[in-house]
């Protein structure tokens, strides 16, 4: 398993309490970071051919699957590094590859946005009506 994602799943353990899971019998290149509290999925991490990314070179890569805003996204995908989702909703995932192209700090700020996302949503209350 490559080290940045050793230290990614570290990092998830250390701030979520999460391990990954691997729910796929017998596939240990497929791991899942999921919610304790609703059992969402924030993270999906996979170890990929390169060409199936459209990268260039043999061989494979390690990738993280995170949940992005859609202004973020924009902003991201065309940067070394990020790619739209693999074999996610493109309009809301990210996949960022792991192979140090993308910095560690970038990669766990990603991981707390996809967090943060993936949580419970908050419901709005109606607006009081006047008096």
């Amino acid at each position: 398993m490559d080290s940045l994602l050793q230290e990614v799943f570290r990092y998830a353990q250390d701030t979520y309490g999460t391990e990954p899971e691997y729910p796929w019998e017998g596939d240990r290149e497929s791991a899942v970071l999921r919610r304790a509290d609703n059992r969402k999925w924030y993270a999906l991490a996979m170890c990929l051919a390169r060409e199936r990314l459209g990268l260039p070179g043999p061989g494979r890569v390690w990738v993280l699957n995170v949940k992005c805003s859609p202004v973020l996204l924009a902003s991201l995908r065309g940067t070394p590094g990020y790619l739209p989702a693999y074999h996610m909703n493109k309009a809301s995932w990210l996949t960022v590859l792991l192979d140090g192209t993308a910095p560690l700090g970038e990669v766990t700020g990603l991981l707390d946005l996809s967090y943060s996302l993936t949580g419970p949503k908050l419901r709005r209350r109606p607006p009081a009506a006047p008096l």
